[in-house]
């Protein structure tokens, strides 16, 4: 069982997400207000405290969560064992992994900022499946299916 430690969103994609408290997941679509949010497979993005702080204590940079892009960072959860099918759940809500890493396009804000940017590698992409309210210090789990 892991922890989110940080909720992240933005208005545009491919720019640095700003921490809100909480927010409400929609079913299908992602968390509301978010640019990433539609009815596509890359509804919500996560990315593991522990490769967030390795990126920083290896390039020097000091940076805010949500500087990735990343919609959830959580602490405790083995993200680099998961794969697309496994499904997440945090209160009521339930993600589906549907995408492990991605491209970084070349006009990354996020990229152009710090230099580079780890969601390439490090970053799991879901879709949900069940919306609710998630919480910053809720926790998070891997469903057995």
């Amino acid at each position: 069982m892991g922890t989110i430690i940080s909720i992240n969103c933005s208005e545009k994609k491919g720019t640095v997400k700003t921490p809100v408290a909480e927010a409400e997941v929609r079913t299908d679509w992602g968390i509301v207000g978010d640019a990433h949010a539609g009815h596509w497979h890359r509804q919500i993005s996560l990315l593991s405290l522990e490769s967030f702080q390795q990126f920083q204590v290896d390039s020097g940079c000091q940076l805010e969560f949500g500087a990735f892009g990343e919609n959830l960072l959580v602490q405790g959860l083995p993200l680099d064992t998961l794969k697309v099918g496994d499904r997440l759940s945090s209160g009521s809500c339930c993600l589906e992994i549907t995408q492990l890493g991605k491209e970084c396009h070349r006009s990354c804000a996020i990229r152009q900022r710090v230099g580079k940017c780890i969601m390439p590698q490090k970053g799991i992409f879901a879709k949900v499946l069940r919306g609710g309210i998630i919480r910053k210090g809720d926790s998070i789990c891997i469903e057995s299916v």
